[in-house]
């Protein structure tokens, strides 16, 4: 048994070849809340927030039960002599999914690109592999259709900074293992839809540079610059200033973006402003769903009492 949120919210049931998709965004905000919050109990006020926002019906409680029930009735039920396992409990806390002998593609996804982080040094062809096939699991944006709700969102974007790291690492280790032409076309898809995030233009600019296509490379940097004056008022950080140095002097610098696969972050050893850098781009990529947040979450303390806050 599998419930999948890397796209739109699904369950999947190996016994039987059985894929549950539920029906009404709804039913799929109110699944998503519950995995996001996997065995914690997730207070009525907070799932009522989620599936209505700030415009929660007359009756919310009532409303909200006829959704828990619905939900009970869409999750598997034990199998021929199987065991018996309750999905969805409820108690004066709220509401508790346990997934008992069950995962998450996202668990998969994260236990994966750990193992590939862990082979980029020793066997980065390998590495190669087991990245590619955490980065397979997804089928579309996290939780895709599960509503604009504040656990839905926020956990939606923290999976999809975790895709793009995960995407950093790989690239790294292609970079090292010397499969610069199979991720140009790729990169080169990525820039065009994160142009802030400089650590795939230095990617590329390197990958290009070693097919032999030095002025592409150049080019790149060119559009990162312009692009990052433009929407942030800055200038290329350290990195990818050294990146296109070394290209016109046609080397590579000391500490290349390729030794970093292991590590997947950007700016180690000891390019703090590097990193500092990438912090800022991320953060104001997700200024619109912070302001929102802000506003949704102000909202909600002033309905709910101390008695039951919404915390993990």
């Amino acid at each position: 048994m599998e419930f999948r949120i890397l796209g739109s919210v699904q369950i999947h049931d190996e016994r039987f070849g059985v894929r549950i998709v539920p029906a009404g965004a709804k039913q799929r905000a109110l699944l998503g809340a519950l995995l996001v919050r996997a065995g914690q109990a997730v207070p009525a006020e907070c799932l009522v927030e989620e599936l209505w926002g700030g415009q929660p019906p007359v009756n919310a409680a009532n409303a909200l039960q006829a959704h828990v029930a619905r939900l009970r009735r869409l999750l598997p039920a034990p199998g021929p002599g199987g065991p018996r396992h309750v999905w969805l409990r409820t108690s004066p806390l709220g509401y508790t999914l346990s997934l008992g002998p069950a995962a998450t593609d996202a668990q998969r996804f994260h236990r994966l690109v750990g193992q590939g982080r862990e082979l980029a040094a020793t066997a980065p062809g390998r590495a190669v592999e087991v990245l590619r096939e955490g980065l397979a699991l997804w089928r579309g944006p996290a939780l895709q259709g599960s509503g604009q709700g504040p656990i839905c969102s926020a956990e939606a974007a923290l999976l999809e900074e975790s895709r793009l790291r995960a995407l950093e690492v790989l690239y790294d280790v292609c970079l090292r293992a010397d499969r610069c032409a199979e991720i140009t076309g790729e990169l080169e898809e990525l820039v065009a839809v994160h142009p802030l995030r400089e650590r795939f233009h230095e990617q590329l600019m390197t990958a290009l540079h070693r097919c032999g296509r030095r002025a592409e490379a150049l080019s790149t940097y060119d559009r990162a610059r312009r692009r990052l004056a433009r929407d942030l008022g800055i200038g290329p950080g350290q990195v990818l200033s050294r990146r296109r140095e070394a290209i016109l002097r046609s080397c590579e610098p000391a500490a290349d973006s390729a030794d970093r696969a292991g590590a997947g972050t950007a700016g180690q050893g000891g390019d703090e402003l590097g990193v500092l850098r990438e912090e800022l781009v991320r953060l104001r990529g997700h200024v619109e769903l912070l302001r929102r947040q802000q506003r949704e979450l102000s909202e909600q303390v002033a309905r709910l009492t101390a008695h039951h806050p919404c915390g993990p």
